[in-house]
């Protein structure tokens, strides 16, 4: 950073935060007031944290700014649920989903630009990856919502008691990108929302989700654990390796110990294993089988996902009927089951669809163009 360089202290954690004032000779108080003002009320201009002095005003206004990001386009669904693009910069751009609910709202919060795990039911996975973002560009998203839904009369209403703060109750690390492929800067941005004073959020009401980063899984356990879910999507390494190419170098086998290592830090005392129901891939009644004994190595609990289509899968969503048949051999066999009710449709905002727009440095659509119709015709082989 050069000297005449902002600061951007929206993604300065507590300590950070800290350092900086006692650096100008302020008390460390300071930084938990400031923090405050900026996460808690979403105040982005200086001069109105009434509260501060007014030369710690003056210094904040000259060498730091509280920037968020820039919104290039904010959709509706006919559901309630609400999307951001937000502009990264040099033709990157990612998107945040805001599910409301009767008893919740729940935050979808994107960690990269793109994503390079590339699995091919998601549509992420098909823009490529360009880089990773910042711990301000990670909370920023939280903090432009919370204040969006702030002015907004018909999600005020969604609050407990009239607290328009809280209408954002849950966060879940499950937009664009794999979190724990740019670990630090999700971590800062996950203790900013357990901080009391900045988001506050129960850890159990954060949730990372992970399509297998096994050494980070255990790093997480001890720098930050909160609720952790993971993208299993098939019960067998053959299967797995196809649908999540991130398997080849982090087995089944390596993945369950880490979540059952996991589970004794977890602020919940199951993992949530998150399984995209793909037609003739991978819902058939082996296929729930082999779950169960899944199921009996980690305390777990399943959420089904009803594939969201989009043209360049190839893939199809199975049957509803078939999603209530598996839903009901894993409860049978005792299982807890879910099954994802599907939001944002119709803006391209369900669970697989998020693209943005991002500015590849991988070439992964040239290194692998048929990613789909592989998983297919290997499947229909056996």
């Amino acid at each position: 950073m050069s000297s005449t360089e902002s600061i951007n202290v929206l993604g300065l954690e507590s300590e950070a935060l800290s350092q900086l004032i006692v650096q100008w000779g302020g008390k460390p108080f300071r930084a938990r007031q400031l923090s405050q003002w900026i996460h808690q009320r979403g105040v982005d201009n200086f001069d109105q944290m009434t509260d501060l002095a007014k030369d710690f005003r003056l210094r904040l206004d000259a060498h730091c700014v509280v920037r968020g990001p820039d919104v290039i386009l904010e959709k509706r669904s006919v559901d309630g649920t609400r999307k951001w693009l937000f502009d990264m910069g040099k033709g990157n751009a990612i998107e945040t989903v805001f599910i409301p609910e009767d008893d919740r709202g729940t935050l979808c919060i994107s960690s990269q630009a793109g994503c390079t795990v590339a699995c091919p039911f998601c549509s992420t996975g098909y823009q490529g990856f360009s880089r990773n973002l910042t711990t301000a560009e990670i909370i920023g998203q939280l903090w432009h919502a919370r204040r969006a839904l702030r002015q907004d009369p018909g999600a005020a209403r969604l609050g407990a008691e009239g607290d328009s703060a809280r209408v954002v109750s849950n966060v879940v690390m499950m937009g664009m990108g794999e979190p724990l492929l740019n670990y630090d800067q999700v971590l800062g941005a996950l203790r900013l929302m357990v901080d009391d004073h900045a988001y506050g959020l129960s850890r159990r009401r954060v949730t990372v989700s992970t399509s297998g980063v096994v050494p980070m899984i255990d790093r997480l356990a001890r720098d930050c654990p909160v609720a952790l879910a993971v993208s299993l999507h098939a019960p067998n390494d053959a299967l797995r390796d196809r649908l999540v190419p991130l398997n080849r170098k982090h087995p089944l086998n390596e993945l369950l110990d880490a979540c059952n290592r996991y589970l004794e830090y977890a602020p919940r005392d199951f993992i949530t294993f998150e399984y995209i129901m793909l037609d003739g891939v991978n819902d058939s009644d082996e296929c729930a089988r082999e779950l169960i004994e899944v199921a009996r190595r980690v305390r777990c609990k399943f959420n089904l996902i009803p594939f969201n289509p989009f043209p360049q899968s190839g893939l199809k969503r199975s049957p509803t009927a078939r999603i209530r048949l598996f839903a009901q051999r894993l409860m049978d066999a005792g299982q807890i089951v879910t099954v994802r009710k599907t939001r944002g449709e119709d803006i391209d905002a369900a669970c697989g669809q998020l693209a943005g727009e991002v500015q590849d440095r991988t070439r992964i659509n040239e290194r692998l163009p048929d990613r789909a119709r592989i998983v297919i015709r290997k499947q229909e082989r056996g």
